[in-house]
């Protein structure tokens, strides 16, 4: 399978992520809001909405990161980097791309450990007693897409001539 291949096909799964973490703050918003209706206008607090937001909040906050990367949303300073040729300009991106790679990779790894301890442990939440791994693993998933998906990225980066970069630059 050729890389544009590739990076076609990880393309589809980052929206597919992406769109997964917006229905789970879907499910937050409307759980929240329950928990408030039933605190404020019954006067009986439900006792689930905070652990489970609070436990959501994990795959909610990595969902997102390879989409941010696909439509190059993270913020990036080139007043500098632009008066530089082509061919310094792509060292920067590469530099900038590799970093993005290796922070991805361990925070990938850091979730992974802590996926594999919680079900090992068989460790549950204290109020919901649902298992711990089953809020680890979809974040776990995000982080290692975000990294082949970085990954990819950075081998186009690689085979790409500088002076036909514009977007990555």
């Amino acid at each position: 399978m050729s890389l544009s291949r590739m990076i076609a096909l990880f393309e589809r799964v980052v929206i597919f992520m992406a769109a997964l973490g917006g229905v789970i703050v879907l499910i937050q918003m409307v759980w929240i809001s329950y928990g408030v209706f039933t605190r404020y206008a019954m006067n009986a607090p439900d006792r689930m909405v905070t652990e489970a937001t609070a436990l959501l909040l994990f795959p909610v906050a990595f969902a997102g990161l390879a989409y941010a990367l696909r439509e190059d949303a993270y913020p990036r300073v080139t007043m500098l980097t632009d008066r530089f040729r082509p061919a310094v300009r792509k060292g920067f991106a590469l530099l900038n791309m590799g970093l993005m790679l290796a922070v991805g990779l361990f925070f990938s790894l850091a979730a992974i450990k802590a996926t594999t301890g919680a079900f090992k442990s068989g460790a549950s939440s204290e109020i919901l007693l649902w298992p711990r791994y089953a809020f680890w693993a979809p974040g776990t998933a995000a982080l290692i897409l975000f990294s082949i998906y970085a990954a990819l990225r950075l081998a186009r980066l690689v085979v790409t001539p500088a002076s036909d970069l514009k977007s990555e630059i």
